[in-house]
């Protein structure tokens, strides 16, 4: 098969791929490009997760692409919805048809020589190796492991007589009715699971090491519908999305600067649904201070709702083994269930396993430090699209692919062929690109992460009101990043437009 030459491939067709290759569209109208999807259907973690009352965890506002307004009401929204809306905004902007489905990219090499990305591809179909090369590589694959979730192995597994379930590979048309069901876990999947097959279960029991901080949230913000209803739908977009940032920003803040505060007030919020019951705080009382783990929200309190209804429970404790009608706890309780549910975190990988390499020699990402969040040190013209760990994924996404248009327009101006950023050793740390959040998909990850820096540009600030300046409005060139092997500084003209782009928006 000849191989087929694109100006940038983009490996996903999630809420990363998709967003940036609406925004290459519409900066950079001229470029041919190719988004190389290993499923069947856009929307990737929404496309792949299936199971009852999956939704997003980050408000919708924030969460959706700045170009595409969320127009529902719900602040939260379910999969089937995130999907559809991928998919919409894939149609509207006219990169639907850009999406090759069912390829699995098995490696990407560079070649200096050529100034070309050579990517061997698989069709899932035809079982047959395509070829494609690109000026450009842009990572939107996400940070996780498709193929399998983080699973620990329990003493005594085998003697187990129900089901075993990984929320990951999640079995169509399961019925749970009337079943006893123990979830193991405490983060956004546990919490979302519990409440929704509470209804139909005999029982739903969650069963966690250690509680997470966990707030509850209107299903429908009333100030964003009122909006809604008043104003015109880009606006009413705008001006909810600004809020919800501001709002995110500010507990952020407050975490950092005063924790015991905030985690007074979130307690005492937990405390309040609890208020008439015999549930114990203990079950809602972290060991750590809020943010050094995501916090996970409830839309209108439906976990603590399931348990006041008597249908679902908590359970603290850690897992002696599991047995033939349920799990044995340390404590000497048991558990019983007919179904297990492990929703025990995800394994990270990233560019979707894709083995790189520059001039045909391996490239260990992890021993390369994040320029910008964006780009990778050593790595030429290609960049990796992260999301936020305290905020919405989305944000950063958006942010990222405008600077990487910027960066390619940038380099057609100039007439350049190549950027990157080069080795720079005294910058390097051990902080991973996802920050210091202590989660354990995080902490297990350390070892295949990119690295931050000691100092801007190197450092991840976790900050999307700092990041709009950098990535949105300061100059491309800037004394680091190197463009054909040199460095290019940039024009007076240039850094005195910077503040005024800024304050104009653009």
């Amino acid at each position: 098969m000849a191989t087929q030459h694109q100006d940038i491939l983009i490996v996903g067709a999630g809420l990363s791929g998709v967003g940036a290759a609406c925004h290459l569209k519409r900066q950079c109208p001229g470029k041919s490009v190719t988004l190389l999807e290993r499923r069947q259907n856009v929307g990737g973690t929404w496309d792949l997760f299936r199971y009852p009352g999956i939704r997003s965890d980050s408000d919708m506002y924030t969460f959706g692409f700045n170009f595409k307004p969320w127009t529902e009401p719900r602040v939260l929204a379910d999969g089937d919805s995130i999907r559809n809306y991928v998919r919409e905004t894939a149609k509207e902007f006219g990169v639907f048809d850009r999406i090759r489905f069912g390829r699995q990219v098995i490696s990407a090499d560079w070649s200096s020589r050529d100034a070309l990305w050579t990517l061997q591809v698989r069709d899932d179909a035809s079982d047959e190796t395509e070829t494609y090369t690109a000026r450009y590589l842009l990572g939107c694959s996400g940070y996780y492991n498709y193929d399998q979730g983080f699973r620990p192995e329990f003493p005594g597994e085998a003697d187990f007589k129900g089901q075993i379930i990984h929320p990951q590979f999640w079995p169509e048309n399961l019925d749970y009715s009337g079943k006893r069901v123990v979830v193991i876990g405490s983060g956004a999947t546990a919490i979302t699971l519990v409440p929704s097959m509470a209804d139909k279960a005999a029982h739903v029991t969650m069963l966690q090491r250690s509680p997470t901080y966990i707030m509850s949230v209107p299903a429908i913000d009333p100030v964003s519908k009122t909006l809604q209803a008043v104003l015109p739908e880009k606006l009413a977009y705008k001006l909810n999305r600004g809020r919800n940032v501001a709002i995110q920003r500010a507990i952020y803040e407050a975490s950092r600067r005063k924790p015991e505060v905030v985690r007074r007030l979130i307690l005492s919020l937990v405390a309040r649904q609890l208020k008439g019951t015999s549930i114990e705080m203990r079950h809602f009382t972290p060991s750590y201070n809020p943010w050094d783990q995501r916090l996970c929200v409830v839309p209108n309190g439906d976990l603590f709702k399931a348990l006041r209804s008597g249908k679902a429970s908590m359970a603290t404790d850690h897992i002696e083994r599991f047995t033939e009608d349920g799990i044995l706890l340390k404590s000497g309780e048991t558990l019983k269930a007919d179904i297990i549910i492990t929703a025990t975190g995800l394994s990270v990988q990233l560019f979707g396993g894709i083995k790189v390499s520059i001039d045909g020699k391996p490239v260990s990402v992890k021993d390369s430090v994040s320029y910008k969040g964006v780009l990778l040190e050593g790595i030429p013209n290609a960049a990796l699209v992260f999301g936020y760990t305290n905020a919405s994924w989305t944000l950063k996404a958006d942010l990222a692919a405008e600077y990487f248009c910027r960066l390619v327009n940038y380099m057609d101006k100039h007439g350049h062929s190549t950027f990157q950023v080069p080795r720079i050793p005294d910058v390097h740390t051990e902080d991973t690109v996802l920050g210091s959040l202590s989660s354990g998909y995080i902490r297990r990850a350390a070892d295949q992460l990119p690295r931050q820096g000691t100092r801007a540009p190197f450092r991840v600030e976790q900050n999307y009101l700092a990041d709009i300046p950098m990535l949105r409005f300061r100059p491309i060139a800037d004394d680091v990043l190197q463009f054909d092997g040199k460095v290019a500084k940039a024009s007076p003209v240039e850094r005195l437009a910077a503040p005024l782009r800024a304050a104009l928006g653009r």
